[in-house]
């Protein structure tokens, strides 16, 4: 027998709850992990309250986590028992003791990277991957703004732009938050309480403004955010922490200079092994080398059992960088 959490219907954190279940044996392509660390992401949040509702209930939680391969699927060559692993774009479940994940979204996990590094960093070290490299490909000396530089994200963000030379503009809601931003690589911060973000990038930039801005706050940010972009300029929507954008009337993007929109996903980038590979390799060397660091407070460490507390606590937006689950 294992633990996981599941939940039977949309709600608050309290509709998760610890259940006893035996694990299945891996499909043929698939890889049983038992897990050390478990990554918690804020769509995991969306998906407990019904924003993207499950297949179907009752319904497993989390997509992330690193740990040891149990048994292996019949099919699978490149992965064995034993080996060292972390995934990110799992069916519902890893918030669970043991796990069976498809091995073309497994990576193997270099000696050099704890399970707790990767499992707080894994998912949102991806989504920092193919935001500044494939969405929009950040150069050395360009500004940018990136909203939410202090959440685990942001953090990783902040570290590959300043490995890029890039310049980073974030925001963040306390002079606390600014200050872990800028410590992490952030050129230049904003708080977003206490300043006009449009003003602000105004003067940054000379009245240039900026040629993308990365925002995963949605609702809140959206008008603000096309006000920050050039003529033509790309506004990379990644997130809905505020709520959704609905009910977007396209014209504004012509009336604010021809602007192009994008809502991307890591399951639009990272479709098979070979862009897996490329994605995990070019995260590991930056983790290994010690240009990202990953850092998991005692505060965000949180016991499997114990995912309702967890999911209160990211929700309170009391959190910075990554918190996980152990089981």
């Amino acid at each position: 027998m294992a633990t996981r959490i599941e939940f039977s219907q949309h709600g608050g954190p309290d509709v998760l709850k610890a259940v006893e279940f035996t694990p299945g044996d891996p499909a043929e392509n698939e890889v049983q992990v038992e897990n050390k660390a478990i990554g918690i992401n804020y769509i995991d949040t969306y998906i407990r309250s019904g924003l993207y509702p499950p297949p179907s209930m009752p319904s497993g939680l989390g997509t992330e986590a690193a740990g040891v391969v149990s048994k292996t699927g019949s099919a699978v060559k490149h992965i064995k028992e034993g080996d060292r692993v972390v995934y990110a774009q799992s069916a519902l479940g890893a918030y669970s003791e043991v796990h069976n994940v498809p091995a073309d979204k497994v990576a193997v996990l270099p000696n050099a990277i704890s399970y707790e590094q990767a499992a707080a960093s894994f998912l949102k070290g991806l989504t920092v991957f193919y935001l500044l490299r494939k969405t929009y490909e950040i150069k050395p000396d360009e500004m940018f703004l990136f909203h939410a530089a202090a959440g685990g994200v942001g953090l990783i963000a902040c570290q590959w732009a300043k490995e890029l030379g890039a310049k980073l503009i974030g925001t963040a809601g306390s002079a606390e938050k600014m200050q872990r931003a800028k410590q992490a690589g952030a050129w230049q911060m904003i708080n977003y309480r206490e300043e006009n973000v449009p003003e602000r990038i105004r003067e940054l930039t000379g009245g240039k403004k900026v040629r993308v801005v990365y925002d995963s706050v949605g609702k809140d940010t959206w008008e603000s955010s096309l006000d920050c972009l050039q003529r033509r300029g790309l506004m990379v929507s990644f997130g809905n922490a505020s709520g959704p954008v609905t009910g977007v009337n396209l014209g504004i993007l012509n009336q604010k200079g021809s602007l192009y929109v994008t809502r991307p996903s890591l399951n639009g980038y990272l479709t098979n092994r070979e862009e897996m590979d490329e994605a995990s390799n070019e995260l590991f060397s930056l983790i290994a080398s010690g240009v990202i660091k990953v850092d998991v407070t005692e505060q965000q460490r949180f016991p499997l059992a114990e995912a309702a507390r967890a999911h209160q606590t990211l929700e309170s937006r009391t959190t910075q960088g990554s918190s996980l689950l152990i089981p």
